[in-house]
């Protein structure tokens, strides 16, 4: 995986996806419990992040839900780069093309007009 994509999912100082799981679960210590909610008062993204876990009946069906949209989210990003570098890639060659053309053009003219005379 990209290193460059992978940091994207893990350089935050919110609550992990398992940390906020097990919160929604009552899985964490009266500690734990006591820091995610002292971050959900100054967090709005994990706020909703959590509404939205709690929402939901199926909570064992959530570590794999959220693997497949961060694979999917993943797999976009990298069509979209190799989409650009693509495009990149014939934009190159077209200009490096057109330069040839000119110079060949250009020494063809020079030498005409040279042996014309």
């Amino acid at each position: 995986m990209n290193e460059h994509f992978a940091d994207i999912f893990t350089q935050t100082a919110c609550p992990s996806q398992d940390q906020l799981l097990a919160y929604v679960k009552g899985e964490l210590s009266a500690e734990e419990r006591h820091e995610v909610e002292l971050h959900l008062q100054d967090c709005e993204m994990c706020s909703e992040a959590v509404e939205g876990l709690t929402a939901i009946s199926r909570k064992d069906q959530i570590p794999g839900w959220l693997r497949q949209a961060k694979y999917n989210v993943l797999q976009k990003l990298r069509k979209r780069t190799h989409r650009r570098r693509k495009t990149d890639f014939y934009l190159y060659i077209a200009i490096v093309t057109l330069v040839v053309i000119f110079l060949l053009l250009g020494f063809y003219w020079i030498f005409h007009f040279v042996t014309a005379r």
